[in-house]
């Protein structure tokens, strides 16, 4: 494995800094190594202080170091880009949050007539509907129009604003009310009031744009454990934007990520939001659960999330094939860390530096909220045991059902993926209908209904119907 590349970016960093970025340093080295990652970019933000690299390589079939300029697809953290251009506009007074999303985009039909959706359910994750669609409506300046038309035909899974259900569909949905209330395409918009402001030039929507060559080819693993150049991964549906379409170096990321931990200021001290509108997308959460760690819910885009000191953590992490992000803010220990891959085990080493808390623990002094396993017995797991059912729609098929199948054992729920070679994997309770997913301290949760019963299992913020 490459060692770490050229680009690298320091200010004023003291002997302590130096010294956990050289932790850092290692942690990436060595996650690379043991996960067959080809390429990595991080950028931390300590106070005064930035701190950023590049690691191994754009392409292991055409190698160029990577280095803080280089350009990888952010996939889901793109929704707090989009996130922030809706608030944009809200600072402007041209959207309500709070508004019906029918009074911007007039004719939107939700799945089942299930009432009014507002923008900021859109934005908080709880309109109710399946969330996992990927279908391809075109390339053209309507394919979001036809993707958001097309949410009608979506089941609806929870009532509208009760359940946080990641979504990547209500993002696009957001997207389209930014599209109408602009009067430009979403692209467009997002470059107006968001990119061009802050001055990041390295992100676009549109990979053709990266001119220089300076962009990042998503790798897969192959049956031998090692990575391979795959570039058809690159390709995402136009409609799928606003939820996952942004490319952008990990320079530009970390000029987004202080601007969201300042005063609504650009880095070149224009003012691009308020300082009230900024600290409101960290605010007033929707409903909590878990997704990797446990949300007291999300604000306007971002993850709200919880420490055991009690200070809150503001973050999002994105992943689609070949790409795998992790962005967290600690707006009161003014910290921040952004990281980029090029490989689909990214997610292994992003787990390790965000979920299970390394870099908090490192660079702010905080932690995950308390998980102390314990034991239930077989009494108390059969009300969780049966088979679990999410479904996804890929970019031209129908819905695909993901089927799991939960039994006890050793104290525990044995989970067993459906279809998927058999993987296990142990689920360990650490409090009433919340588990640790395996041995990674990544977190998972039960829902339950009116009557009490097991009704969903919220994985990865998705979440599968018992018994269905």
């Amino acid at each position: 494995m490459a060692a770490a590349g050229g680009g690298a970016l320091a200010a004023h960093a003291d002997q302590g800094g130096s010294s956990m970025f050289a932790q850092l340093d290692q942690k990436i080295l060595q996650g690379m190594q043991d996960f067959s990652i080809p390429g990595v970019a991080v950028g931390v933000i300590l106070g005064d202080t930035t701190y950023a690299r590049g690691y191994g390589v754009t392409d292991l079939s055409n190698p160029r170091p990577v280095d803080t300029d280089t350009v990888f697809r952010i996939a889901s953290s793109s929704k707090t880009f989009t996130g922030t251009t809706a608030m944009r506009l809200v600072d402007s007074g041209a959207l309500s949050l709070d508004a019906p999303m029918t009074r911007y985009v007039p004719g939107f039909r939700p799945p089942a007539g299930d009432g009014p959706v507002t923008v900021r359910q859109l934005l908080n994750h709880t309109p109710g509907w399946l969330g996992y669609d990927y279908h391809d409506t075109g390339t053209d300046n309507h394919a979001l129009a036809r993707y958001v038309h097309d949410i009608r035909n979506l089941p609806q899974l929870t009532p509208v604003g009760q359940v946080f259900s990641y979504n990547n569909a209500a993002i696009s949905a957001a997207g389209r009310v930014i599209e109408r209330v602009t009067g430009k395409t979403y692209e467009s918009s997002v470059q107006s009031l968001v990119l061009g402001p802050l001055g990041l030039t390295r992100s676009t929507f549109v990979a053709e744009d990266i001119t220089d060559g300076n962009i990042a080819t998503p790798h897969d693993i192959g049956s031998d454990g090692k990575a391979f150049a795959s570039p058809d991964l690159l390709y995402l549906p136009r409609g799928c934007n606003p939820f996952g379409g942004l490319l952008s170096s990990v320079r530009d990321q970390l000029a987004y990520a202080r601007f969201h931990l300042g005063d609504g200021r650009a880095a070149s001290g224009e003012r691009v939001m308020s300082e009230q509108s900024l600290q409101a997308m960290r605010s007033n959460p929707g409903p909590g659960g878990t997704l990797l760690v446990e949300l007291e819910g999300f604000g306007v885009s971002w993850m709200l999330r919880p420490t055991a000191e009690g200070v809150n953590v503001v973050q999002h992490g994105g992943d689609l094939p070949g790409f795998h992000s992790g962005l967290m803010l600690v707006p009161d220990r003014r910290f921040a860390i952004t990281m980029l891959t090029n490989c689909n085990s990214g997610p292994k080493l992003i787990d390790q530096v965000f979920a299970e808390d390394w870099a908090l623990r490192l660079f702010a002094g905080l932690g995950n909220l308390p998980a102390v396993p314990r034991q239930l017995s077989a009494g108390e797991l059969a009300a969780y045991e049966g088979q679990y059912t999410a479904q996804q729609i890929g970019f031209t098929g129908p819905p695909v059902d993901i089927v799991m199948q939960l039994a006890a054992a050793d104290g525990g729920l044995q989970l067993t993926e459906v279809g998927a070679g058999g993987t296990t994997t142990m689920l360990t309770f650490y409090k009433d209908d919340f588990v640790l997913y395996g041995d990674t301290g990544l977190r998972a949760n039960f829902l339950r209904d009116a009557d009490g019963n097991v009704a969903w299992f919220r994985l990865g913020g998705r979440l599968l119907r018992h018994g269905g």
